[in-house]
């Protein structure tokens, strides 16, 4: 272990909380929108644990990166590649979905299921960046405790939720 107070913990707890506070405010934007147009909101016992979790793994993550010195080198790169990766996955789905993604499940009635841009590809494209994410700051921060207990606790949320929401959009049309 290095000693502990690198800068790579706060650099990546900026990164990381700046992005999911954007991120929050355009879910926030869509979901108004949503509701405006009619869509319903999904009963959904997977969301508090979301959000309690998902910021609450970061920082325990950089917490522990922190505490380990997390120095700048390969393993640090790989992360942060991964972790970017990640995010443009998430993004590419985000604009794909465009005024209907959101942090919450909504189904706007009649509105057909996405199949364009790079949910050709991929079913959950979402699931998959955030997936990313969480793997890319486990290594990033060299954080083998947090991060395991992080990415394990969060894949399960995240299978709970795919569940969720398949179940939600099987009532939508297919294009």
């Amino acid at each position: 272990m290095t000693e502990p107070g690198s800068l790579q913990p706060l650099l990546a707890l900026l990164v990381v909380f700046g992005t999911m506070g954007l991120e929050a405010l355009r879910s926030a934007a869509n979901e108004r929108r949503l509701l405006d147009q009619g869509a319903r909101v999904v009963p959904d016992a997977s969301y508090p644990w979301m959000q309690v979790a998902y910021p609450a793994g970061f920082l325990g993550v950089c917490l522990e990166g922190w505490w380990r010195g997390a120095p700048w080198d390969t393993v640090g790169a790989l992360g942060v590649a991964i972790f970017l990766l990640g995010k443009a996955i998430k993004y590419a789905a985000i604009l794909t979905l465009g005024v209907r993604w959101s942090f919450r499940v909504l189904v706007l009635p009649g509105a057909p299921l996405v199949t364009r841009g790079i949910y050709r590809l991929i079913r959950h494209p979402n699931y998959v960046g955030v997936a990313g994410e969480v793997i890319g700051i486990a290594l990033w921060m060299r954080a083998p405790n947090t991060g395991t207990l992080f990415g394990v606790m969060f894949g399960l949320i995240l299978l709970w939720r795919i569940r969720i929401e398949e179940r939600a959009l099987g009532l939508a049309p297919r294009a």
